[in-house]
């Protein structure tokens, strides 16, 4: 079975045991790791759904008391997700007093983190599991790239194998010899940028609720911290940030098609040709990606040599944009008269340790003001240069 977004994979696996979940999630990895031809952009949405399913079947299978007190098997990762977990987190945020099986959990998952992100001060913490996902949920929601690109979630510095699309099997005949495919996979391997932001609020948010509070901050940190990523996932330089795709990938005659500026698609047949270019293999699951004015001042009323319209919208997906049969992304960080086309699985970003947050009152201390500090340790990069065509408007 096929998924298109992670909510639909949720819902399938989420009545479904731990044992058999694992199971499909090894079988998985499995397949991307061995199988060239497999679609990687279905697979990373069922792992999402599968995990996201299994975090809440753990958290309903655990009494509250395993929650604070880790056993031998249990990973302060586990602890990260529990309700005492967030309740101990938003109380530290909110300057109200900690159990001591609160303080506990607390401890457990923050001593654990502290050293990843060793540049903040003694007391930043780690936001629950609970608040990342509605983080990650509200920064996709919004669109670009990072609603499509692959998402990691592994240690900085670590270079990991990522299958890419290899010939097809071919027709046996009987007795003769099958020549063996040597399948050699491309590697990425992330580094370790910071994001930082300072969000300052009234000293009146601390008589909030735990939920306002926490629906507040993964907002402002979608709006901020996952923003600046979602940006550098665009334009970023590598140099102290991500490597956007525009910057990254090295344009040329071979995978870039320059249209005069006074002959800016007149022509239909300049984006069949883009489509063209992609390489073998990529297509399956590509898409087109522009901004919002590029989307209507270029776009928008595009007719083939019958004319009939190449941009349509499909109504069986929101009324989301098709061009020449392929889905249509917008992201406003792309510049005007840009337009990517590719296989944004092959486009990779990295949060390897979430998200953490520092809380200090001493900069509003005159005005009543208190500091929250976020901080997200991640990267992002292309990983198979191969996988992108850009057509773009020239001087």
């Amino acid at each position: 079975m096929k998924f298109d977004n992670v909510a639909s994979a949720y819902g399938f696996y989420r009545n479904m045991d731990l044992k058999t979940m694992e199971s499909r999630a090894q079988a998985i990895r499995a397949d991307i790791a061995g199988n060239a031809e497999a679609d990687i952009q279905a697979y990373q949405f069922e792992l999402e759904g599968i995990e996201n399913a299994m975090k809440e079947k753990r958290s309903e299978a655990k009494p509250k008391e395993q929650k604070v007190v880790l056993t031998a098997t249990e990973t302060a990762d586990d602890a990260a997700g529990s309700k005492m977990y967030r309740s101990a987190f938003y109380k530290k945020l909110l300057g109200g007093k900690l159990t001591p099986e609160e303080t506990r959990a607390f401890e457990a998952v923050n001593e654990k983190r502290s050293a990843e992100f060793n540049t903040l001060s003694n007391s930043a913490a780690v936001i629950p599991e609970q608040t990342l996902d509605q983080v990650l949920v509200k920064a996709r929601d919004q669109g670009g790239i990072m609603s499509i690109a692959r998402a990691f979630n592994v240690p900085s510095g670590l270079s990991l194998p990522v299958a890419t699309p290899g010939d097809p099997a071919s027709w046996h005949v009987e007795g003769a010899e099958v020549e063996r495919e040597k399948v050699s996979p491309t590697r990425v391997k992330f580094s370790a940028f910071e994001i930082m932001k300072v969000l300052s609020m009234s000293a009146a948010a601390r008589t909030m609720s735990i939920d306002a509070f926490e629906s507040y901050i993964s907002d402002e940190l979608a709006a901020s911290v996952m923003a600046a990523l979602a940006k550098s996932m665009v334009d970023g330089t590598g140099e102290g940030q991500a490597t956007g795709i525009i910057s990254g990938i090295t344009w040329d005659s071979t995978n870039q098609i320059e249209v005069a500026a006074n002959a800016w698609l007149e022509d239909w047949h300049v984006l069949l040709n883009a489509v063209a270019k992609l390489h073998r293999g990529y297509a399956r699951g590509a898409r087109w990606v522009v901004n919002n004015s590029t989307l209507y001042s270029a776009l928008y009323g595009l007719a083939d040599d019958n004319n009939n319209p190449i941009l349509m919208k499909d109504l069986a997906d929101g009324g989301s944009y098709r061009l020449l049969g392929f889905p249509v992304v917008v992201d406003d960080f792309m510049a005007d008269n840009d337009i990517l086309f590719g296989n944004f699985s092959y486009y990779g970003y990295n949060l390897p340790s979430g998200l953490a947050l520092d809380v200090s009152t001493e900069s509003g201390f005159t005005r009543g003001l208190i500091d929250y500090r976020a901080l997200a340790i991640c990267d992002a990069k292309p990983i198979v240069d191969e996988a992108f065509v850009r057509v773009v408007k020239g001087e």
